[in-house]
């Protein structure tokens, strides 16, 4: 296996250790316990431990209930090895730590582990906001999403930018300036970060993601050469998975509907074939997320919550995008097949004491998503992430247009504004983002409430102003709608005058008319 790259420090897995390390510490239950006829205070058990923080790191946004119990026992040996906690005889900085009736205390030292120190970036982000206060303010974006034709007709800027004519009139007309490739490529990095920071909500992406770490050709790649599936397309063969490892991962996916392996099957031979797949993946030099984007893809985790679950999507379809060609679309398909695999009923079981998708999940989690430098939560993490990732995989791996969308505007406002102002240095400015407030339950139940009395009120005015009913459908339609929404009938005709007024006639409430009792015939007989 290749030696790992260094990349950049594991900041936000180092805060995710000392949370939960401090947790650990301030809600582990203690008790008396006795053990070889000797008595041992404010203590607990290895197996105690396991049962408190399964249950803890399942609850947590940022692990999720695909956690398992080994998992846990493997975290624990870590606390044990880096002194968050030690046995009753004072002895750690091992990993023999086993689910049992072992006891363990706390420390009086702190388990909290230092920040690692930040490597200098190649290129600060204060140059960044420099520049972004240089540019010219862009008009509001458009919210058409372009056909895949005139995405790569626009994206075509990268390759060769070619002057438009702007026809104000025939008798004068001022050619478009070129727009430099370097100018197109630092639009796309600095909107992409202008998106990622609002997303993350971040005050800065320095520690993160750097704009050098941005490549605006894998970007545009990676949006317009796909499939009708929304796959990538390889353009060279040779960084594309071996055809035996396509036709292993489609038999898998489409398992029984689908094999076209040569070989013919044999009693345990699905689990054969996902044992070919996975040795594959798990053999690559480097992680599909690649080690160079660890930090940006771990500050997602944080998004992983039922409440956050679209912005996550979004995060996490921009950060795919930034992925080299090869790494996404091995990475699409792969969640493509473990989900199928996953909702397949059909499948057999693949391991005899591990379900479908905790098997998915705990195989493949490594090689999505780990750090160049050995972190101690990183198996927790990958977890988590992968298992959103293969819920979300068909939107995550939508292509973002609004991006391009972005580009688009701002680039041929740059065309205009040149043509106007020839003899000035013009920049522009980028726009910024921001999200909706959540609001309560109670908000949106009035806000819902108020919506739809509007369209209801909305609804009676158009029958009011239709000039092509005749006043006969008109007052059927208008007395249909007082029976249902009498309220807001009588909020518009308060009184039957009001409501005579639109008929140019007598009110449509007829007035009771006089009753005349028929007069009493008295009998002549007596």
């Amino acid at each position: 296996m290749a030696s790992r790259p260094a990349g950049p420090g594991p900041y936000r897995a180092t805060e995710l250790w000392n949370e939960i390390t401090k947790y650990f510490r301030a809600g582990m239950p203690l008790r008396k316990h006795r053990q070889h006829f000797k008595k041992h205070g404010s203590c607990f058990t290895a197996s105690e431990a396991v049962d408190w923080l399964h249950e803890v790191l399942r609850s947590n946004g940022n692990f999720g209930p695909d956690v398992t119990r080994q998992q846990t026992v493997q975290l624990l040996r870590k606390f044990l090895k880096n002194h968050v906690i030690e046995d009753v005889k004072g002895r750690w900085g091992s990993e023999n730590l086993e689910d049992s009736g072992a006891l363990y205390r706390f420390p009086s030292t702190s388990p909290v582990k230092p920040l690692p120190s930040s490597c200098p970036p190649k290129e600060n982000l204060e140059n960044f906001s420099r520049d972004k206060e240089r540019l010219f303010k862009l008009p509001h974006l458009s919210r058409r999403t372009p056909k895949k034709h005139e995405l790569l007709r626009s994206l075509e800027n990268l390759e060769k930018t070619k002057p438009d004519i702007i026809e104000e009139n025939k008798e004068d007309t001022l050619p478009k300036k070129e727009i430099s490739q370097e100018y197109v490529q630092e639009t796309w990095r600095n909107i992409i970060l202008i998106h990622l920071q609002t997303i993350l909500g971040l005050p800065s992406l320095e520690e993160v993601l750097q704009p050098t770490q941005i490549v605006p050709e894998y970007v545009i790649y990676n949006m317009t050469n796909t499939s009708r599936h929304g796959v990538v397309i390889l353009q060279n063969k040779s960084d594309d998975l071996p055809h035996w490892v396509l036709s292993a991962m489609k038999c898998l996916a489409y398992w029984p509907r689908n094999n076209d392996m040569s070989q013919p099957t044999y009693s345990g031979f699905e689990r054969d074939v996902f044992r070919t797949v996975a040795d594959y993946f798990l053999n690559l030099p480097e992680p599909l997320l690649t080690f160079e984007y660890y930090e940006l893809f771990v500050n997602i985790l944080d998004l992983l919550q039922p409440h956050l679950e679209r912005i996550a999507v979004e995060a996490l379809q921009i950060c795919c995008l930034l992925l080299p060609p090869p790494n996404r679309r091995k990475i699409q398909l792969l969640m493509r097949m473990i989900s199928r695999i996953s909702e397949n009923v059909d499948m057999p079981r693949l391991h005899d004491a591990m379900g479908t998708r905790s098997l998915m999940i705990q195989t493949f989690s490594r090689c999505v998503l780990c750090c160049a430098e050995e972190v101690d939560l990183d198996e927790l993490l990958s977890t988590r992430l992968v298992s959103f990732l293969m819920d979300h995989q068909q939107e995550i791996f939508k292509v973002p247009t609004y991006l391009q969308v972005a580009v688009q505007d701002h680039i041929e406002h740059m065309k205009m504004a040149q043509c106007k102002y020839p003899k000035e240095e013009i920049c522009a400015i980028l726009p910024t983002y921001s999200y909706c407030r959540q609001i309560t339950p109670e908000e949106f139940e009035e806000q819902k409430v108020s919506t739809s009395q509007a369209a209801v009120a909305e609804l009676l005015e158009n029958i009011i102003k239709d000039k092509n009913l005749s006043v006969k459908d008109k007052k059927k339609k208008l007395k249909q709608f007082q029976k249902e929404y009498p309220l807001i009938y009588r909020n518009r005709f308060p009184t039957t005058e009001t409501e005579a007024m639109l008929f140019e006639n007598k009110p449509t409430i007829k007035q009771p008319m006089l009753s005349l009792r028929k007069p009493r015939f008295r009998s002549l007989r007596y």
